[in-house]
């Protein structure tokens, strides 16, 4: 009985720690995790990832782990399967991909230069707390239509994440129930911070725009419960997840200034003469921020753990697996995995992203819809902030690992700037690192 317990100390004490460890030391595709009475396995080769994202739902699908997370984001795409599942995605992703190649880049670079207007009035910022509610401007007028999230309702949202969510994280890997009286607590505090997070949505969905992803999602015919349940899912997940990644774009801007040079210089290159970043030229020839993003994604992956649980006994690594196990795949483990980078922790540009333990979106047809949109504004957000700043420090300095929640949350890191005297020339190449 002790065994099936033994890792649950270390996994409580140090979960990002725990997770890297038990991958590093892996003698087998699958380790075994002993924290607690359901059997747990985390992938620890990436080789099998998208074994595991490609499978037939009747063999491995969204399991219990993921369904924990229905008590706030109620029956959406991230926590549905099947043909449910598929149109929702389906809706979703050609509404992005249209704004992808129309209105997206403009629309987030006029957004991103407003909020470099407030971090020059105030001379220093931080950095989680800028990130965050730009990544949430830009999902929601995305979702909704221009200005249609006011900024009393943008601070609602906010503040109501912070509430309810290591709630829902530490409940996702509990092994015993909650006494009584602390489960009350608990489900009265979700309770109120779901409703109103469905208040905020409610009135932003009045004012949504016809171009908006909201109108894909309209077409499906959807009851008003799973429609707020799909807006609900959009906003947390394309908010919380990009600004967190935002906060250390921002933090390692600042503790490299020839890196903000080439920023700005490649912001320079792809411009047109009034300065406004040029979508083709930002999917093709932008190399450096492009980089960028991928290793801050490697470095510390929003989502740093994905789940799935075998329907079906099955076969993965030549290991066979008894149906109802749930398999946990961590990007963040792969990201620092010295079996599969050289020098892990440090943060370089001159890295391949092909590499198959590059899992920031996880794999497959089921992708993040949203990862392509998260990589254009972190890209844009700091080629925008390098054209108008000089990064001159940040404190702490080094900054604290991040705290493992729903997401991986940054911790609090004070950026100074200074407005830049001159608009930086383009690169001689678009292809400098």
């Amino acid at each position: 009985m002790l065994r099936m317990f033994s890792d649950l100390p270390a996994f409580r004490r140090d979960t990002l720690g725990f997770f890297l460890d038990k991958c590093k030391n892996a003698t087998a595709p699958l380790e075994k995790l002993h924290v607690g009475p359901h059997p747990i396995y985390l992938v620890a080769d990436p080789d099998l990832v998208k074994p595991v994202f490609n499978a037939p739902e009747s063999e491995i699908d969204k399991g219990r782990l993921i369904y924990k997370m229905r008590e706030v984001l109620g029956r959406s795409s991230l926590t549905l399967n099947g043909d449910e599942h598929k149109e929702r995605r389906a809706a979703i992703h050609a509404r992005l991909a249209k704004g992808m190649t129309t209105t997206y880049v403009p629309e987030i670079s006029a957004i991103v230069r407003r909020y470099t207007m407030m971090a020059a009035q105030q001379g220093s910022f931080d950095a989680h707390g800028i990130g965050a509610p730009l990544a949430l401007r830009v999902i929601c007028d995305v979702l909704f239509g221009r200005e249609a999230l006011s900024r009393g309702d943008e601070a609602a949202l906010v503040n109501t994440i912070k509430l309810v969510e290591d709630d829902v994280a530490e409940k996702i890997f509990r092994v015993f129930p909650d006494l009584p009286w602390v489960a009350k607590r608990k489900k009265e505090k979700l309770r109120q911070g779901r409703e109103i997070m469905m208040q905020v949505v409610e009135r932003a969905r009045q004012k949504a725009s016809d171009a908006s992803i909201l109108q894909g999602l309209l077409e499906l015919n959807l009851d008003d419960e799973g429609l707020r349940d799909e807006i609900l899912l959009i906003i947390l997940a394309g908010h919380h997840t990009t600004g967190s990644a935002a906060a250390w774009i921002f933090y390692y801007m600042a503790l490299y200034p020839d890196l903000v040079e080439n920023l700005a210089k490649e912001a320079a290159d792809i411009g047109d003469e009034t300065g406004e970043i040029i979508p083709e030229k930002l999917y093709r020839d932008a190399p450096v921020s492009r980089a960028f993003a991928n290793e801050v994604l490697r470095l510390f992956p929003s989502s740093y753990w994905m789940s799935r649980e075998t329907m079906a006994d099955v076969e993965l690594g030549g290991m066979p697996v008894k149906a109802g196990t749930s398999l946990i795949i961590c990007p963040w483990a792969f990201g620092r995995d010295p079996k599969f980078w050289d020098d892990p922790e440090e943060f370089r540009l001159d890295r391949s992203y092909a590499n198959r333990a590059f899992v920031p979106f996880g794999a497959g047809p089921r992708v993040c819809v949203g990862g392509q949109l998260a990589m254009v504004e972190l890209q844009l957000m700091a080629l925008e902030f390098a054209s108008a700043f000089e990064f001159t420090g940040v404190t702490p300095n080094p900054a604290p690992l991040p705290k493992p929640s729903l997401t991986l949350v940054p911790p609090r890191m004070e950026v100074t700037v200074k407005p830049r005297a001159h608009r930086a020339e383009p690169l001689i190449s678009t292809h400098a690192a």
